[in-house]
């Protein structure tokens, strides 16, 4: 998957500014694709000069102009051949593994503190996913909504995202306490 895709999948919900597809990818598409503004700001421009998007500026008054943005026709045909493709497997890529692999050879302590901030940042991420469910639910208990919601995508890949999180977060919770537990017996040999 390119950034392309997952920029033309969030403009499918509307027409945004580069501003407002930045807080729409920290919100929804960042649980499965991560993109800084300014590389999303890029992809933009890319887009519209391949006709994927089209961009129209909105003068205002006391702020300086914008553009917005809307998938077109072709964008929804790369979307759609981008779907139809059969999707590659998934690999993890994370340095702290890197950092986990290698502990017991040169110390943990750094590692067992990195492994715990990891653990809240992702029990942030799971209040925040948490409360994003909740919000696009409605009034609707989960049940209901999966089977009669009106827009299901969004919320298919944020439930994938909270299940994410929080393995991640009992995954980094539990090497933490083996590590320390490792130090304290080691120590006491």
């Amino acid at each position: 998957m390119a950034l392309r895709h997952a920029v033309l999948a969030a403009l499918l919900d509307g027409e945004y500014s580069g501003y407002q597809l930045a807080k729409a990818f920290d919100i929804g598409v960042a649980n499965f694709w991560h993109a800084l503004p300014q590389q999303l700001y890029a992809e933009l421009a890319k887009l519209e000069k391949e006709g994927l998007v089209a961009g129209r500026e909105v003068v205002q008054e006391t702020r300086p102009n914008k553009r917005l943005f809307k998938v077109t026709d072709a964008g929804r045909a790369e979307l759609e051949a981008f779907a139809a493709a059969v999707a590659r497997p998934s690999f993890i890529r994370d340095d702290l593994l890197v950092k986990v692999q290698v502990a017991d050879r040169i110390g943990t302590a750094s590692v067992i503190e990195q492994l715990e901030d990891r653990a809240h940042a992702a029990e942030a991420k799971i209040d925040l996913l948490g409360n994003l469910l909740r919000q696009l639910r409605g009034g609707m208990d989960e049940d209901d909504f999966l089977r009669r919601g009106d827009r299901i995508g969004p919320y298919l890949t944020c439930l994938r995202g909270l299940a994410f999180e929080r393995e991640h977060r009992d995954w980094c919770l539990r090497i933490a306490a083996v590590l320390k537990d490792r130090e304290t017996n080691h120590a006491e040999r």
